[in-house]
């Protein structure tokens, strides 16, 4: 007979203490938020982040991921400018046909 193995079980506190998260003060409590710094970094344009913060609240989750999709693979020397001219591009065409994304 083959010998089972045996399981060990850690409590949930021990599993997370080799984590230590940076704390900056921030107050980030919902996920709109987390998305919208989360914007900001892959744009390198922190000095705005409460711009993206807001965006991510008021304008649909698929344009902005869509233009940020654009601006990454993009060599454009100013990347935050790049994805606002893009979010205003997919605005307006889901502006012209609704029923299309």
């Amino acid at each position: 007979m083959a010998k089972s193995k045996t399981t060990t079980f850690h409590d949930l506190p021990s599993l997370f203490s080799k984590y230590q998260l940076e704390d900056k003060g921030g107050f980030i409590t919902q996920e709109f938020q987390d998305f919208g710094y989360r914007l900001a970094v892959d744009l390198q344009d922190m000095s705005h982040k409460s711009l993206y913060i807001k965006m991510a609240k008021e304008v649909d989750r698929s344009i902005l991921e869509r233009a940020l999709s654009f601006v990454a693979d993009s060599q454009a020397r100013s990347k935050p400018r790049l994805f606002m001219w893009k979010v205003n591009e997919l605005k307006k065409a889901a502006k012209e046909s609704p029923h299309a994304k």
